[in-house]
């Protein structure tokens, strides 16, 4: 495992963002020793490759400008991400497997409950009682609870409620403890005993079935996680929540199309579900990025695992409720997705993963990450010199793709019935939500170039927690 954290000097030495990529090119022996022994290798030089790219993505960008074929490059380029679009919106996701039965429960998995909280006295004692009372065998499977050296009243709750279920665990740890998030559940991870590990949030909601759906997908011998669907519990308390709704629905919709199409499913942090088999193969979790799951997608992926998703039942959750809380979680969400990508590239581009899922997470990084940065220059430029965007085609594609996925990740989650009045309440859902996710635009333009220049510190950022009374989302 890897050193609790880095002081990241490397972060802040004098830029030299050449070095630092071809530093870590090597032989693909000693790659693939080094891929075996240590996951975590090739994390210093952040801030230098974040500057590197981002000077990359304006140049590359300016050239297109200065040169006359450029604009028929870039549209070339963007007939063929329509193709790949078109195979991924007409494909039919996998069908979820059949919920183990009461027979079934005899021999099924056993399964670790892990949930790493800090300060969640407003929500614990909610998701205890909902993790505690599953429909499952209570020999089969335990709950861990980690304290992390909260300072309100949640310990106290944890005791108090550990002598009530024989199946929790407490787990309290000290001010000294380091590593964060993925500190806390790799001690636990340690400490626990199941073949299947699940991970939730503090204000997580679930319904009873959940494991009797869950356990089945790890029936399939690659199969190294599985992410729950996310919804949003308190959507209608205003335009952000009813947007991450939206949102969420998007996000789902995506993962099933991906996944059906041999491309990369992704891990939410909340309602993820990994193989014991395969965390430990991946090292555990990264205690040297901010964003845990999205770091270990990647690493599950090249180690050859399949990551599927569930969409029935839905995992809950409070959303933000204010831009602001909104702006500094997507900041640290963009900032860790990101951070993947300059991890692990040579891994990414060696096509260690395969064409599939290579093509398609390079397809999505393009029209997540690189394309908002590179509309800076490609504006810069049309006020400069008067000459039309030359990024429009592949602006168009980022914008229309979602519009039809949202749409239909709405249709999906609510499983309502397609008429007249439904389909003008989904077209309202799906404008409002392409308003809301403009925010995405200027997220990942101030990440991407503020990564180049300071990244974020390592350490636990979490989403306070109020407790939400509203339930206007089946999660069944």
């Amino acid at each position: 495992m890897p050193e609790k954290f880095s002081s990241d000097k490397d972060d802040y030495r004098e830029l030299d963002p050449i070095s630092s990529l071809l530093s870590e090119l090597s032989d693909p022996e000693e790659e693939e020793e080094e891929f075996r022994s240590d996951f975590f290798k090739g994390l210093e030089g952040r801030r230098r490759k974040a500057a590197f790219t981002l000077m990359l993505i304006w140049g590359i960008v300016i050239a297109l400008h200065l040169l006359s074929w450029g604009y028929w490059l870039i549209l070339s380029f963007t007939g063929l991400l329509v193709v790949q679009a078109l195979r991924l919106v007409s494909i039919k996701p996998e069908a979820p497997p059949t919920p183990l039965s009461n027979q079934d429960l005899a021999n099924a998995a056993t399964v670790s409950l892990l949930v790493a909280a800090k300060n969640e006295a407003a929500v614990i004692a909610r998701l205890v009682t909902m993790l505690c009372t599953l429909d499952y065998p209570q020999d089969k499977y335990e709950v861990w609870i980690i304290n992390d050296h909260s300072t309100d009243q949640t310990p106290i709750i944890l005791d108090k409620l550990a002598q009530e279920y024989p199946q929790l665990r407490i787990l309290h740890r000290g001010a000294g403890a380091s590593g964060g998030k993925s500190g806390a559940l790799n001690q636990a991870l340690q400490m626990s005993t199941g073949d299947i590990i699940g991970v939730f949030d503090a204000d997580a909601t679930v319904s009873k079935d959940l494991l009797r759906q869950i356990v089945p997908m790890f029936n399939q011998k690659n199969m190294g996680a599985v992410q729950m669907r996310k919804a949003i519990a308190n959507a209608g308390e205003n335009f952000w929540t009813r947007g991450q709704m939206a949102e969420m629905a998007l996000d789902s919709y995506f993962q099933q199309q991906r996944i059906a199409l041999g491309g990369i499913g992704e891990l939410r942090g909340n309602g993820q579900f990994v193989r014991r088999r395969a965390l430990n193969s991946c090292g555990g979790w990264n205690e040297q990025t901010i964003t845990d799951d999205l770091d270990l997608t990647i690493r599950l992926h090249l180690d050859n695992w399949k990551i599927g998703f569930l969409n029935v039942p839905a995992v809950g959750e409070e959303g933000v409720t204010s831009f602001k809380a909104l702006w500094h979680q997507r900041n640290r969400w963009a900032e860790g997705g990101y951070q993947r990508y300059l991890d692990y590239w040579r891994f990414i581009i060696s096509n260690r993963m395969g064409w599939a899922k290579t093509i398609d997470l390079l397809s999505f990084m393009l029209i997540q990450y690189i394309l908002p940065t590179a509309v800076i220059p490609d504006t810069v430029m049309v006020i400069a010199y008067h000459r039309f965007p030359v990024l429009s085609p592949l602006s168009g594609l980022m914008f229309g793709l979602p519009i039809w996925s949202m749409f239909m990740g709405l249709r999906r989650t609510q499983n309502k019935k397609l008429n007249f009045t439904t389909f003008l309440q989904m077209c309202n859902q799906t404008a409002r939500g392409m308003i809301y996710m403009t925010h995405w635009l200027l997220v990942m333009t101030f990440t991407t170039a503020r990564m180049s220049v300071r990244p974020k510190r390592l350490k636990w950022v979490k989403t306070v927690h109020q407790g939400s009374t509203e339930e206007s989302l089946k999660l069944g």
